[in-house]
This record gives structure tokens, C-alpha cells and sequence, in this order.
């Protein structure tokens, strides 16, 4: 990721998200979580958000944006 710019300033900025599951079940493995890992790279590359580093688990997805 390049740093942005003003007049002023100079920045980058990093995001973490983390989703979780209801109660934490364990629903996104298999097909669930292969379908959830291609919606958000989908999603991040339509509104061109660099993904850093990411993580589909059985129960909570992780990512560095």
C-alpha cells in the first residue's frame, strides 16, 4: 500500500475486521466459507480495496484492508 497525501500531511491507513458468528458456531467451513472468501474479494474489488492479509475460519473471518 502506497502512502496518500495532502497539502500537509502524509498517511496510511490499515483496517482490521473481524466478523463473527452467532453463538460462534462453526458454519463457515466447506462451501459456506469457500462462497464467504469469494463474496469478499469480490466486494473489495469492486469499491478497489487492497486486501493485506485474510482468514475464513470455521467460526470468525479476519481482515487487514
Amino acid at each position: 500500500m502506497k502512502y496518500r497525501h495532502g497539502s500537509h500531511n502524509k498517511y496510511k491507513s490499515e483496517y482490521h475486521f473481524v466478523w463473527v458468528t452467532k453463538y460462534r458456531y462453526g458454519v463457515l467451513m466447506g462451501d459456506v466459507g469457500d462462497r464467504v472468501r469469494e463474496l469478499v474479494r469480490q466486494t473489495c474489488e469492486q469499491l478497489e480495496i487492497e486486501i493485506l492479509r485474510g482468514v475464513v475460519s470455521k467460526d470468525h473471518v479476519h481482515l487487514l484492508i
